[in-house]
């Protein structure tokens, strides 16, 4: 078997490592309660910004569920003000930004949905009810899968109802790819933009609750109360529009290049729907702080960019493209805009800067 010694900031792998027996092992196998037709979800379907309404996608022929919550459009000032506690300097200048309405998963994508993916359990889960694959399922199953983990990727810190980490860009859009073949609906990873968008929720203030960090206690899982753990989603208090763990719990994947830049070349304009493409390995941008973070890391406007060394204890580098496990706090949660881009649009966006034959 395996060893595990923690640490702060991750939990280390120990010397003797062997790798999974089966993929059930991690994920048991369980048949549908009722078959599920994961082309008809009430209220998913919109046309404008006055019809979007909070809905439950399903992953089909599964129990597996995961929750939309719809997000105006509007415009923001993106970054930290000069003064701001704790700000750094890629936060700045502030800049204003439009941003069209879309979805937001309502929780960061949790094990329960990510391994279905992850493990091929839909697939298994359709040999257990003896069903053929559906349209739906045809397309879903054409899309790559990573290979299989070497050790317990949540590294004992749970899993049902517990957010996915330790995974990827790459491997964060190919699962976006997966479930929008799986559902018939387009999802992606949000814009760096969108995210902050979305995690401010109207507020201009450091956190979306306030100025004082002395409240995170009551909305984020952070180092001061973490316990040296990730927690289940959605156990702390929602943003104003209802989004849990924006702050903290685990930081997310955006679909944004980090550059500590950015922000210069956006001075004094308004700039529409803004997305720095991937065009390299590293860095890419990450937000919202994580429970191994302190708590000026889980402001709004706080941003990170990727390493290479969140993937140092790896032993199947280079192989390995799916997997980072040294970002034990890094998972992802789900967007999808109102207004569906062309598949041409889609599949740039899902692919930009993930050349898997490049390793840095």
């Amino acid at each position: 078997m395996f060893s595990l010694i923690r640490r702060r900031g991750t939990r280390q792998i120990g010397a003797v490592v062997v790798a999974l027996a089966c993929a059930a092992a991690c994920a048991p196998i369980r048949a549908a309660e009722a078959p599920v037709d994961a082309s008809k979800v009430p209220d998913a379907a919109a046309t404008s910004a006055a019809q979007m309404k909070p809905y439950t996608d399903v992953i089909g022929n599964t129990t597996v569920t995961f929750k939309m919550v719809p997000i105006p459009g509007g415009k923001f000032l993106m970054g930290s003000p000069a003064g701001e506690a704790g700000r750094q300097e890629d936060e700045g200048p502030q800049h204003e930004v439009q941003i069209e309405p879309f979805w937001m998963e309502e929780h960061e994508v949790t094990w329960n949905e990510y391994e279905i993916w992850m493990f091929n359990l839909d697939i298994q889960r359709r040999g257990v009810n003896n069903e053929a694959p559906s349209d739906l399922d045809k397309l879903a199953d054409a899309v790559t899968r990573p290979t299989k983990p070497y050790t317990d990727m949540s590294f004992g810190m749970g899993k049902d109802g517990f957010p996915a980490i330790s995974m990827t860009q790459l491997a964060a859009k190919t699962y976006c790819k997966w479930i929008s073949a799986k559902t018939g609906r387009y999802y992606r990873l949000p814009t760096e933009a969108e995210w902050e968008y979305a995690c401010r929720a109207g507020t201009t203030t450091a956190y979306s609750f306030g100025e004082s960090p002395e409240q995170l206690k009551d909305y984020a899982w952070n180092s001061e109360n973490s316990e040296d753990a990730y927690h289940k989603v959605c156990t702390k208090k929602p943003n104003p529009w209802g989004l849990y763990d924006m702050h903290g719990n685990v930081a997310e994947w955006t679909l944004d290049e980090y550059s500590p830049t950015t922000y210069q070349k956006r001075a004094g304009k308004l700039t529409i729907g803004p997305l720095v493409v991937a065009t390299k390995l590293y860095p890419q941008a990450a937000r919202g702080g994580s429970w191994d973070d302190e708590p000026d890391k889980l402001r709004s406007a706080a941003r990170r960019g990727s390493h290479r060394d969140w993937k140092q204890q790896d032993p199947q580098i280079p192989q390995s493209i799916w997997y980072f496990t040294d970002a034990q706090f890094l998972g992802f949660r789900l967007v999808r805009p109102l207004r569906e881009p062309t598949a041409e649009e889609q599949q740039k966006l899902w692919d930009a800067g993930s050349d898997e034959d490049r390793f840095d």
